[in-house]
């Protein structure tokens, strides 16, 4: 495989890559890497999983080490930090010497530990953070970021660009998790908001269904006015003329008819106790960009 780091070459290898972990990403990424003509070695807890990968030409490994040492490049997709620490402590000595990718979600400072301790075992790391359902992986739809080990990612660019487009954010192994985490929380958040306001639609025989047909295109619509806002936040300047301001973007009177429908307000009360906050803080006569600066401070 051209793209296997030339410290990494061993001629005793049988694969080129071993994947730790078939779940349903797991998986995809395997399926993916056998599409592109790489050879695979698979090791996943349950081993029933394997089957279909195998009969698609992947090796499976009995144990850990066994699949650590089949491979020069290992590729890390579990459950969660607590998972790759267990997994990898296994195979601890068989991966000195090795490049590991974690594919695993993972918070930026547990990242950050990994990498700490693939470079206390001789592990070259790379951390990657997949913004992608399972049915992406092998297209250029999904993203994967990824930061660590820069010779890692240009070594093996070829392969990370089968999954998904690649962009790499740093050699602060934590980076690309904090995009990633950043970019779902707005994601969520969006989605909380459809959920509370088709409860809100609910109370007046309203279904979800006729509530999205409204909401999508609203929300499309509105996903135009966040380079403008991003614009305010870089500069840092929330009183720039032609803004909403906060005490006009005042939301009690959403909350107060999610109350009175019975239907609970959290998620838009949140939001108003952020514009509260900076009306309080003297702010009411700037601009909504302005609750940036309470969720930085933390307060």
């Amino acid at each position: 495989m051209d793209d296997v780091p030339d410290s990494n070459r061993n001629p005793t290898h049988t694969t080129d890559i071993t994947v730790l972990g078939l779940g349903a990403m797991g998986s995809a990424l395997t399926a993916a890497l056998l599409d592109a003509g790489r050879s695979v070695t698979v090791w996943n807890r349950t081993a029933g999983r394997a089957s279909e990968l195998v009969g698609r030409g992947a090796g499976a490994a009995d144990t850990v080490a066994e699949a650590v040492l089949a491979s020069p490049v290992v590729i890390a997709c579990l459950l969660d930090h607590s998972s790759v620490a267990e997994t990898l402590h296994l195979a601890a000595g068989e991966l000195r010497g090795r490049t590991l990718v974690n594919l695993t979600t993972t918070t930026p400072n547990e990242s950050r530990a990994l990498a700490s301790w693939a470079a206390e075992h001789g592990v070259d790391h790379l951390d990657g953070a997949i913004m992608a359902v399972p049915a992406m992986i092998g297209s250029r739809a999904g993203q994967i970021f990824y930061s660590g080990s820069r010779a890692a990612y240009d070594a093996l660019l070829p392969t990370l660009e089968v999954w998904a487009t690649s962009e790499f954010h740093g050699q602060d192994a934590g980076r690309a998790s904090l995009v990633d985490l950043a970019m779902l929380s707005g994601m969520y958040q969006m989605f909380t908001g459809f959920f509370h306001g088709a409860a809100m639609a609910a109370t007046m025989g309203m279904s979800a269904s006729d509530f999205a047909a409204r909401q999508a295109p609203f929300l499309a619509a509105m996903t135009e006015e966040l380079a403008g806002y991003a614009k305010v936040v870089d500069g840092g300047d929330y009183a720039v003329p032609g803004q909403q301001s906060l005490e006009f973007s005042d939301l009690s009177h959403i909350v107060r008819a999610s109350e009175e429908e019975g239907v609970a307000p959290s998620p838009i009360a949140a939001v108003q106790a952020l514009i509260s906050g900076q009306i309080a803080a003297g702010h009411g006569s700037e601009g909504l960009a302005r609750i940036y600066e309470s969720l930085r401070s933390g307060s």
